[in-house]
């Protein structure tokens, strides 16, 4: 069936602690990506607190909407379809985006589509990389996520590994925290690693007996608080830019060995990145070694798009229109949803 018009799709997240909507044209043009971050708020409680961020989503998702639709030059009539996340993410920011967009659905009469938001950062590599197409293995890296998984076709996934415990992101903010650096931790480690050495200290690399592509980060968490305990009752000075270099360089080294054990065993030639930590400059550069010395084609979207936003959501919700994927006005909020669940 040819295309004859193009698919606007008006997309809503607020799955934690970013109100965002964007406008994406025909799945791969981003018209406009509006994000309203609640960093400031919460840096004041050292991580996010799941009441606050619901009140703020409340108070800003109809301007994130509007502004959105704006700076795309488009209004409601225009609108094909509208995407929301629906999980996973915290239960009472999930409902708002979700509640607006069905209002919305509902009022402008233009059908409703619920994306997971695992896919949607899968989905974020498609927006600058227009010739990405599946397949391919893609590792999702965030604050509440880490997932090895192979990309069969458009909306069509398999897991291979996942964390057993911590993300990858809740280790790096654990870690910031303890050593004073605050909150989000996963740039400021990053920030402070590259002044510190990355060999200095051996913080140890897990592996999950019997399954070979999951992860494991509670122990190196727990390695590094142990060992800034044991500094401090021995009265040692503790150089923190070395500690969060081997902190960093522990996570990277797990995270590169499991995709490259996958690329070769599965026999991909592509890899993508995903996720709030894909934007890790430490992260980035191994990849792109690991994966030039392979002669793997290596895909990663920009900061902004790495980072919670709606224009991914629109990006999956697109692929999903296609499909004939459509929500009715009984979506819920699924706080713990799984990939590949609808």
């Amino acid at each position: 069936m040819e295309k004859t018009e193009d698919v606007l799709i008006l997309a809503i997240e607020s799955s934690c602690d970013e109100t965002a909507a964007a406008v994406i044209k025909n799945g791969r043009e981003v018209l406009s990506n509006v994000i309203s971050s609640q960093i400031a708020l919460h840096t004041l409680y050292g991580g996010v607190v799941p009441e606050i961020a619901s009140r703020k989503h409340i108070e800003k998702i109809n301007q994130v909407i509007e502004e959105a639709l704006q700076e795309a030059g488009v209004t409601l009539e225009d609108i094909t379809a509208i995407a929301v996340t629906y999980g996973p993410g915290l239960v009472g920011a999930l409902l708002v985006g979700v509640s607006a967009a069905k209002a919305i659905s509902f009022a402008a009469n233009k059908p409703l589509i619920g994306v997971h938001h695992i896919e949607g950062h899968i989905c974020a590599n498609y927006i600058e990389n227009k010739q990405l197409e599946p397949p391919f293995a893609c590792l999702v890296v965030s604050g509440g996520h880490t997932h090895l998984v192979v990309v069969k076709d458009y909306g069509e996934y398999e897991i291979l590994g996942k964390t057993r415990d911590d993300a990858a992101g809740e280790a790096f903010d654990k870690v910031a925290r303890a050593i004073g650096l605050g909150y989000p931790g996963g740039p400021k480690i990053d920030k402070l690693s590259k002044e510190g050495n990355p060999d200095a200290i051996a913080f140890p690399r897990a592996k999950v007996a019997n399954a070979v592509y999951d992860f494991s980060f509670s122990g190196l968490k727990s390695a590094v608080l142990n060992y800034l305990n044991s500094c401090e009752m021995k009265g040692f000075e503790v150089n923190r830019a070395d500690v969060a270099a081997s902190f960093q360089k522990a996570v990277i080294d797990v995270l590169v060995e499991h995709a490259m054990e996958a690329v070769k065993e599965y026999g991909f030639t592509k890899l993508a990145i995903a996720g709030g930590v894909a934007s890790n400059s430490g992260l980035r550069e191994a990849f792109e070694k690991a994966c030039a010395k392979r002669k793997i084609e290596f895909y990663h979207p920009s900061p902004i798009f790495c980072t919670d936003n709606a224009a991914m959501i629109g990006v999956a919700g697109y692929y999903e229109y296609l499909k004939g994927s459509r929500s009715g006005y009984d979506l819920n909020a699924v706080p713990n949803l799984k990939l590949g669940e609808r």
